[in-house]
């Protein structure tokens, strides 16, 4: 508890400087790993949350309990009931493993709505699945004396194309394709609040579909893997990866291209190399702010 709310609470540093913090709208990076099961980095997921609404991007394992975490460390808006909209960037289990948990959970908890789940075609597929596979839990749920509300375990399912694909008085969400090894669909978003712009590059190789959305974007959140570790890799998986993700050189040099003012790594592969080793990589190529977050922080 006590590290947790260090984690959320400090300011940011970056090179000894500390970055200013957005009145109206906080990123909560709930998850910042990957399919490797670290226990210090859950599944990838972040908040955005503006004006203490939270807006969720990707479903990775053990989000509702990240999100209960830093509702516990003092993020406000991070309540059960009010987790209603989240986007998915692309269908890697690794993305989605959270997201009956996300449906479920915060039902159970208070949620009186649907779950609004945005993401690629095929997602209606998979909330449909976990819907029936948890069949015989919402009936008993729904029998018991002072259950949860009657219509709130459903979820409307919005299967998105490129362009805006959400809107409301606090923000405006802009879907854009982004390429990731073989998948036909995987998505990025960018993200224009009231005093911040924000984007989210999902799982993707390199490619200038990041750099283009963001154009000057006040943070930048994109995947990241380290050079050095990559040699480590079997060559098959080195083609695999390279096809996938993004290396810290090319991520630095795209950030640059971006001219994003604060750039923040997630879904890190290490492949054994250490946060300082990935983050010398990035700098190679990028002059400007970076930062290699814990799951918990708040920028």
């Amino acid at each position: 508890m006590k590290l947790a709310l260090l984690i959320l609470l400090a300011p940011i540093m970056v090179s000894g400087q500390s970055l200013p913090q957005s009145p109206r709208t906080k990123i909560v990076m709930l998850g910042t790993g990957t399919p490797i099961p670290d226990p210090d980095r859950m599944g990838p997921s972040l908040a955005i949350v503006v004006d203490s609404v939270p807006y969720i991007f990707d479903a990775g394992a053990g989000v509702v309990r990240r999100i209960a975490a830093a509702q516990r460390a003092g993020v406000g808006g991070l309540t059960m009931p009010a987790l209603q909209r989240v986007f998915i960037t692309h269908l890697h289990s690794d993305h989605t493993m959270g997201l009956g948990d996300l449906l479920f959970t915060p039902w159970i908890q208070g949620r009186k709505v649907p779950l609004e789940v945005f993401g690629p075609p095929g997602t209606q597929r998979l909330v449909n699945g976990i819907l029936d596979g948890n069949y015989e839990d919402i009936n008993e749920r729904l029998a018991s004396s002072g259950g949860p509300a009657a219509d709130a375990w459903k979820a409307n399912v919005h299967e998105i194309v490129e362009g805006v694909v959400y809107k409301d008085s606090r923000v405006t969400v802009r879907a854009f394709a982004v390429p990731h090894a073989g998948w036909k669909y995987a998505f990025g978003y960018r993200v224009e609040t009231p005093d911040r712009t924000i984007v989210i590059s999902g799982d993707t190789r390199l490619s200038t579909a990041v750099s283009n959305a963001c154009s000057g974007c006040d943070v930048l959140i994109h995947e990241v893997y380290s050079d050095s570790g990559f040699t480590s890799v079997p060559p098959l998986r080195q083609l695999y990866h390279a096809n996938a993700h993004t290396s810290a050189k090319q991520l630095g040099a795209a950030a640059t291209a971006a001219h994003a003012k604060l750039l923040i790594l997630s879904h890190i592969i290490f492949f054994g190399a250490t946060e300082e080793q990935i983050l010398a990589e990035v700098r190679q190529t990028f002059k400007g702010s970076v930062v290699l977050p814990k799951d918990l922080q708040v920028f």
